[in-house]
Order: C-alpha cells, then structure tokens, then sequence
C-alpha cells in the first residue's frame, strides 16, 4: 500500500477551515479536505483551562508531501501553536491510496 496519512487539525472558524482545506487541495498538497463542526474544545493554554468553538479539517496526503504541506498550513492558520497530527493509515482501498497519491504529486 502507498504511505498515506491523514493529517488534522483544529481552527476558529468554518471560513477559516474551509481557505486552508480548500487552498492545500488547490495547491496539491491534500488531496482532499473534509471539515467537521463546530466541536467543543477544552485545554490548558497559558496556565489556564480555555474553552473554543473550534472546527476540524481532515487532509489527506502522502508521507512523501507531508513536510511541505504541514509548512504550508502553519502559514494558513491563525493559531500560534497549531493542533497538526498525522496518523498514518495502515490500511485502505488501494485504489484510492492510488488516488490520493496521484492528486498530490508535485
């Protein structure tokens, strides 16, 4: 099978997951974006539990484009340390490992 993850990560705003999802497609860096929300977020942020409305962006993309697409999303987001977390997926349709691999090609 390809070396495929899916990459994701967390914003303020539908608007702005949806310039990020929409921008790292156009670019071919994901070969897709699914966005869910709005969510309930709760963590530590500088010595104090927060509470967010936040949105997820789901992108898919290959191992191979993962350095180029995490900088270019930290250049999209408007968080200071953004929530990026690439899990690899074991397994999957190869027909559509081959498909995301094919969208991403630089």
């Amino acid at each position: 099978m390809i070396d495929i993850l899916q990459v994701t990560t967390t914003v303020s705003s539908s608007e702005e997951a949806e310039r990020i999802g929409h921008t790292l497609v156009e670019e071919r860096l994901a070969a897709c974006a699914q966005i869910v929300g709005p969510v309930a977020s709760h963590y530590w942020w500088e010595g104090r539990v927060e509470q967010a409305v936040e949105w997820y962006c789901h992108l898919k993309t290959t191992s191979e484009r993962y350095a180029a697409l995490e900088l270019r999303l930290r250049a999209l987001h408007s968080y200071a340390v953004p929530e990026i977390i690439a899990v690899p997926i074991s397994r999957g349709g190869s027909d559509y490992a081959a498909w995301i691999a094919d969208m991403v090609k630089s």
